[in-house]
């Protein structure tokens, strides 16, 4: 069995986006190709990472004003980089994300919520084959000049977007958790 046999989403997470009304000190625009979406899990006991290749998101963010932040991302599902060719083919099938029908992964933030010293919770909706489930990812804040990044973490269980399916269903071979991480650089501006 090769390694590369997983999952990934999101998901995550994590990109974010809202409103379409903007503020001098919103960040709102995010710079995709100075940001990241990984995932880590683990297959029969060994830890393994990938990352997606393709993903769009928005973000609406003022840290004073906490209460009208949104964020949303897009997931392209065949973007998916297991490490291996083979492995990214067989997580795009069927039993895996079924990229020909479901070929994207959505995440939308419903609320964030501050937790001091630069830190959130995005609790927020995620989509994967046609599934929804709530998840609230944490984040941390930090600012540079005119940019702004966030990085978080959280874990999803794939049994719950019915990822990984026959054969795959099994935890002893692949673990059903999956830990999504993002690193989300925004700039503000139009």
């Amino acid at each position: 069995m090769k390694h590369w046999t997983i999952i990934a989403l999101f998901p995550l997470a994590a990109s974010l986006g809202l409103a379409r009304t903007c503020h001098a000190d919103e960040f709102n625009r995010v710079l995709t190709d100075q940001s990241t979406l990984t995932f880590s899990f683990k297959q029969m006991g060994v830890g393994l990472e990938g990352y997606f290749k393709k993903f769009a998101a928005s973000l609406n963010f003022d840290p004073d004003r906490i209460d009208s932040a949104r964020a949303s991302v897009d997931v392209d599902l065949a973007s998916i980089d297991t490490g291996y060719s083979e492995g990214d083919d067989e997580v795009a099938g069927k039993s895996w994300f079924n990229t020909k029908a479901y070929p994207s992964a959505h995440f939308a933030s419903s609320r964030f919520k501050s937790l001091g010293a630069g830190r959130f919770e995005v609790a927020g909706l995620l989509t994967i084959k046609g599934r929804t489930q709530p998840v609230t990812p944490t984040a941390t804040l930090t600012l540079r000049g005119n940019d702004a990044s966030l990085d978080g973490v959280f874990v999803i269980k794939r049994a719950d977007f019915s990822i990984g399916e026959g054969p795959w269903a099994d935890f002893g071979t692949v673990a059903n958790e999956v830990q999504i991480k993002f690193h989300i650089v925004a700039t503000r501006g139009k």
